[in-house]
């Protein structure tokens, strides 16, 4: 079973501050990028995998969605989404994806946002993504980068000048990396971009579109934050399609 980070109490209230889980999507400074990579959701079925407090699950509905179903190991987040959430087309429930079975469900977009990277192996998930997806249907997701993953001391490298590097050693070592971020001890999974799309093209999808994820000028100069992150990618983002 999958780590169910979410449901500890210190790190649910300090993620409950997070811009995004304030503000939405609108507090999350890759959503443009990711929207882009979205086809049109009129009258689709929907998937959200790693659906948190459901922000995309309403979304996906107010972009013309005829039916959603989100996804979450969380209980504490799935009640977050339920309280927010008046909409009879918007289903959650709870799931570990590390274990998930779809059955005979059909849909024609999956998504999922910075979920997958909690997964020790993302192939036998893909494969039943795959399966589940109608023809011509799309898998839009975004996770950890993994050159942000890979060291297994996460953080800037700083010179006698001053100049700050990422350090990228371990990139080749694929598994658990553990964190502190919000609370002690989170567990994550660090694979190589190979491992990504390779698994992604043995599970039969189409590649349509990937990017190592940076803000926009304008982003940097509305949050100077921001600027950091144009350094070194933390976010990877991947749009495939079932033939």
């Amino acid at each position: 079973m999958s780590q169910n980070i979410y449901d500890n109490q210190a790190f649910f209230e300090g993620y409950a501050q997070l811009p995004r889980s304030v503000q939405g999507l609108a507090g999350a400074p890759e959503w443009p990028a990711l929207q882009a990579m979205l086809p049109p959701l009129a009258g689709k079925r929907v998937l959200d995998l790693g659906c948190g407090y459901g922000w995309f699950c309403r979304s996906a509905r107010e972009q013309g969605a005829r039916e959603v179903v989100g996804i979450d190991l969380s209980s504490k987040m799935l009640a977050r989404a339920a309280e927010l959430t008046r909409d009879p087309a918007i289903h959650y429930r709870r799931g570990d994806l590390a274990a998930l079975t779809l059955d005979d469900e059909r849909y024609d977009l999956i998504y999922s946002s910075l979920a997958l990277h909690y997964l020790a192996e993302v192939g036998p998930l893909f494969g039943q993504l795959f399966d589940a997806l109608t023809p011509g249907g799309s898998l839009v997701f975004s996770v950890e980068n993994p050159i942000f993953t890979c060291p297994r001391q996460q953080g800037w490298l700083h010179d006698e000048s001053g100049q700050r590097s990422w350090p990228i050693n371990s990139y080749q070592a694929e598994g658990p990396r553990l964190s502190n971020w919000l609370a002690e001890g989170v567990l994550k999974y660090h694979r190589t971009l190979g491992t990504y799309l390779n698994s992604l093209i043995a599970a039969g999808f189409r590649l349509g579109h990937v990017a190592d994820w940076g803000p926009s000028a304008a982003q940097i100069a509305a949050n100077p934050a921001l600027a950091e992150e144009a350094e070194r990618p933390m976010l990877l983002l991947v749009a495939a399609s079932k033939p």
